[in-house]
């Protein structure tokens, strides 16, 4: 386990960490149309999906969004996205599924100025917030959305019973994550009990890894022109280069990247 690894172990550290990493990227990489921060998802043969030309450069990334979001049928809902990064995946959703109305709620301010100042659609809108004290009523939405973010939070449990206070009756949770091999176990049991429904799961160790591959010379090359050398070993984890500490982990096993959709069912009397 690398030293960032073990740092992120500790609830404290890791929210410190990511309350200062999340808006330096921002700062760094915006000027680079950097839209997506999460990791990218390709199968064998290729997926497919018919992009615009301007979306073609994000192409694996939107891939891993479509796989998520596309597992129920979006059409005229009201979806929530929790942790939007920098927007990419929000606005394509947007363009593509016509929900009613999408909100890109995201804890680093930075990104939502620049997700605010980026992404222009009628209906799409960003806000600031906490995952873990969402801002919105109960039972008021029929989609939430989670993308590689959850790791990040210090009460993985109190955000999914959020989750389960927003949705609607018959809303689903459409979420996907990973997690390292010491923290399956508290992983799967928050799941277990959570107050949701799986409908399903599905491992995607294969379809990412081939996701990280598919990008590695763009992120190598960001990560080289624009932050710091003393920086490089980090941003290559984050980013899953190959041969990296986090690819080599997901290639092996000690880490699990996994998809899965939730419905809210309707309350027993």
């Amino acid at each position: 386990m690398s030293l960032l690894e073990r740092l992120l172990a500790i609830a404290p550290i890791r929210k410190a960490i990511w309350q200062l990493w999340y808006p330096y990227l921002t700062r760094k990489l915006r000027g680079e149309e950097v839209l997506f921060l999460n990791y990218a998802f390709e199968t064998d043969p290729p997926v497919g999906l018919k992009l615009d030309p301007a979306d073609e450069p994000n192409r694996a990334c939107i891939q891993l969004y479509h796989h998520v979001a596309s597992q129920v049928d979006l059409t005229g809902k009201q979806v929530l996205e929790v942790s939007c990064g920098h927007g990419g995946g929000a606005s394509w959703i947007t363009r593509t599924m016509h929900p009613a109305s999408y909100t890109g709620l995201d804890l680093n301010p930075t990104g939502i100025q620049f997700c605010q100042q980026r992404h222009s659609l009628p209906q799409l809108q960003f806000i600031q917030g906490n995952a873990q004290k969402l801002p919105f009523p109960d039972a008021s939405l029929d989609a939430v959305i989670n993308i590689e973010a959850s790791h990040c939070y210090p009460d993985f449990p109190a955000f999914l019973r959020e989750v389960a206070r927003v949705l609607r009756p018959g809303g689903h949770f459409l979420y996907a994550d990973f997690r390292f091999s010491d923290g399956f176990a508290a992983w799967h049991s928050s799941i277990e009990n959570a107050p949701l429904q799986i409908v399903q799961t599905r491992d995607i160790q294969e379809p990412v890894l081939r996701g990280m591959t598919y990008n590695a010379a763009r992120s190598e090359s960001l990560i080289r022109d624009r932050l710091p050398a003393f920086l490089h070993g980090p941003a290559k984890d984050f980013a899953g280069l190959p041969g990296s500490s986090v690819y080599n982990d997901l290639k092996s096993g000690e880490m699990s990247y996994r998809s899965w959709c939730f419905i809210k069912t309707e309350p027993t009397l």
